[in-house]
C-alpha cells in the first residue's frame, strides 16, 4: 500500500474507530449515568470483583492471536481456523471452571452474593469465542466500519437489557444482563458483516507460529492485568465492596478517557505501524504525529475532569458518590500517561518485538503490585495515589526501549506534548477560577456549563497563539477525511 492510500485508510479508520470508541462510550456512560442512580455501590463494588476474576481468565482465551493474525504479513485460512478452534476450545474449559470455581472464589472474598454472579457471568467466555477472529479481520484490513456498527448496537442492547432490569427491581443482575445481552449482540452483528466462517481446518504447525508471537502478547496482558486490576482485587478483599464500589465510580472515568482515546488510536496504529515497520523515518514521523494529536484530546480532558470532578459527581451521580470524588482527581492524570504508553507499546508490538512489551510490564507489574499493597491499609484514595505515582515512575524506561529500537529524539518525543500541556494549563486554571469564585453561587450544573464554554475558547486560542501550524494540520486533517467520505459516497 502506496504512502498515500496508507494514510487516507489510517484516517478513515481513525474516523470510524473514534464513532466507534466515542459513540459507544457516550451510550455506555449514559447507561452507567443512569444505572448508578438506581443501584447502590455495592450492586458495583460485587460486578468489579467477579470482573477481577473474568479479565484474568480472558488473558487466557486470546493468547495474543488477535495481534498475531494483525501483524503478519500472510494469513492463509489456515491461520483462521486455528485461531478460532484453539480460542472456542478454551473458552468451553474457561466457562466450566467458572462455573465450578465460583463458590471457592466467594468465598476466598467473604461475599456469598458473589457465587450465582460468576456462575451466569462465564457464559461469557463462549460468548467472546466466536468474535474474536473476526475482530483481527476487520482490523487487519482497516473495515472499521462493521466494527463501529456492532459496537454501537452491542452497547445499546446491553444497556437497554440493564436499565429495564434495574427499573424492575433485579438489583446487580441489572449489571449482569447488560454485559451477556451486550456480548450477544456484538457477535450477531459481527457474523452478519463478515463473510469469514471458520472451517475445519486446524494446523499444529500454525498453532505454534500464533502461539510464537502471541505467547510474549498473552505474558504482557497478564502482567497488564495485574497492573489494572491488582487495586480492584486488594480493594475488594480488605476494605469490601462498598469501598470497591466507590473506586470503581472514580475508576470508570479513567476508563472512559482511555478506551475513548487508546481504543480509538491502537486499532489503527498497530496495522499502520506493522505497515510501515520497514520504513523507520516514516514509522518515527508517525510515532511523532501520533502521539502529538492524541495529546490535544487526552491532556485537556484530565485536567478538565481534575477540576471540576465534584461538580462531574453531583450532577451525574448523586450526592451518594461524594466518597468517590478524591480518587477521580487523582486518576484523572494517569490517562496522557497509559495513552502515550499504549502508543509506544503498539510500536514495539508492530516492529515484531512483544518481548520487549513483556519486559516492561513485569517491572510495571512489580511495582505497582507493591505500591497498591502498601497503600490499601490507608484506604482507596490512597491506592488511586499509588496508581499515579508507580504509573510515572516506570515510564521512562518504556521510551529508552522504544529509542533504542527506533532511535528517537526523547526531547523531540517530549516536545509532541509541550502545546496540549500549555494550552491545558490555562483552560484548567480559567475553569478554576470561576468554580473558586463562582461555586457558592451557581449549581453543579451551571458550573459545569460555564466551565466547559470558557474552556472551549481558550483551549484552542492557546494552541493558535503557539503552535498555528498544528490547528492548520488539525483542519486539513478533517478536511481530507470528510473529502474521502464524499468521494466515496460519490463512487457508491
Amino acid at each position: 500500500m502506496s504512502g498515500n492510500n496508507l494514510r487516507q485508510a489510517a484516517l478513515v479508520g481513525v474516523v470510524w474507530s473514534a464513532i466507534e470508541n466515542w459513540g459507544s462510550q457516550v451510550i455506555s456512560f449514559l447507561v452507567f449515568f443512569i444505572l448508578a442512580r438506581l443501584l447502590d455501590p455495592q450492586a458495583f463494588g460485587l460486578v468489579a470483583l467477579s470482573s477481577v476474576f473474568f479479565a484474568f481468565l480472558e488473558l487466557f482465551l486470546n493468547q495474543g492471536f488477535a495481534n498475531a493474525l494483525i501483524q503478519k504479513k500472510h494469513v492463509d485460512p489456515e491461520h483462521l481456523d486455528t485461531a478460532f478452534w484453539i480460542n472456542f476450545s478454551i473458552a468451553l474449559l474457561l466457562t466450566l471452571l467458572g462455573v465450578f470455581a465460583a463458590e471457592s472464589v466467594a468465598l476466598w472474598f467473604e461475599e456469598p452474593k458473589l457465587a450465582p454472579i460468576i456462575q451466569w457471568m462465564s457464559l461469557s467466555f463462549l460468548i467472546s469465542a466466536f468474535s474474536g477472529v473476526q475482530q483481527a479481520l476487520f482490523r487487519r484490513n482497516l473495515a472499521f466500519k462493521a466494527l463501529s456498527a456492532r459496537t454501537l448496537l452491542a452497547t445499546f442492547v446491553g444497556g437497554l437489557v440493564g436499565i429495564v432490569m434495574a427499573s424492575t427491581g433485579f438489583g446487580v443482575w441489572s449489571l449482569v444482563g447488560q454485559r451477556l445481552s451486550n456480548g450477544v449482540a456484538g457477535v450477531l452483528v459481527l457474523w452478519w458483516a463478515s463473510d469469514w466462517r471458520p472451517g475445519l481446518k486446524f494446523s499444529i504447525s500454525h498453532a505454534k507460529e500464533l502461539f510464537s508471537f502471541g505467547v510474549n502478547i498473552m505474558g504482557s496482558q497478564i502482567l497488564t492485568f495485574f497492573i489494572l486490576r491488582a487495586d480492584d482485587f486488594l480493594i475488594g478483599k480488605f476494605l469490601g465492596s462498598e469501598a470497591l464500589g466507590y473506586y470503581t465510580i472514580a475508576y470508570r472515568v479513567l476508563l472512559m478517557i482511555t478506551q475513548l482515546l487508546y481504543s480509538t488510536t491502537n486499532q489503527v496504529v498497530l496495522p499502520a505501524f506493522s505497515k510501515l515497520q520497514e520504513e523507520p523515518e516514516r514509522l518515527r514521523k508517525a510515532l511523532y504525529s501520533s502521539t502529538q494529536l492524541s495529546s490535544l484530546i487526552s491532556l485537556p480532558l484530565s485536567v478538565g475532569i481534575a477540576v471540576l470532578a465534584p461538580e462531574l459527581v453531583v450532577f451525574l451521580f448523586g450526592d451518594k458518590w461524594m466518597p468517590s470524588v478524591p480518587a477521580m482527581q487523582i486518576l484523572a492524570f494517569i490517562g496522557p500517561l497509559q495513552l502515550s504508553q499504549g502508543i509506544s507499546t503498539t510500536l514495539l508490538t508492530a516492529m515484531g518485538k512483544p518481548s520487549w512489551s513483556l519486559a516492561i510490564n513485569f517491572i510495571n507489574s512489580i511495582t505497582h503490585v507493591i505500591g497498591f499493597l502498601i497503600a490499601v491499609q490507608w484506604g482507596f484514595i490512597a491506592v488511586a495515589a499509588a496508581r499515579v505515582t508507580c504509573g510515572y515512575l516506570v515510564a521512562p524506561i518504556r521510551m529508552l526501549m522504544v529509542r533504542k529500537l527506533l532511535n528517537i529524539k526523547l526531547i523531540t518525543y517530549a516536545n509532541q506534548f509541550t502545546v496540549a500541556l500549555t494550552a491545558s494549563l490555562a483552560m484548567g486554571m480559567a475553569m478554576y477560577g470561576i468554580q473558586y469564585f463562582l461555586g457558592s453561587l451557581l449549581n453543579s450544573f451551571s458550573i459545569l456549563l460555564l466551565s466547559s464554554a470558557i474552556a472551549l475558547m481558550i483551549y484552542p486560542l492557546v494552541i493558535w497563539l503557539m503552535a498555528p501550524e498544528l490547528l492548520k494540520q488539525v483542519l486539513e486533517m478533517a478536511n481530507s477525511i470528510i473529502s474521502r467520505k464524499r468521494a466515496n459516497k460519490k463512487s457508491g
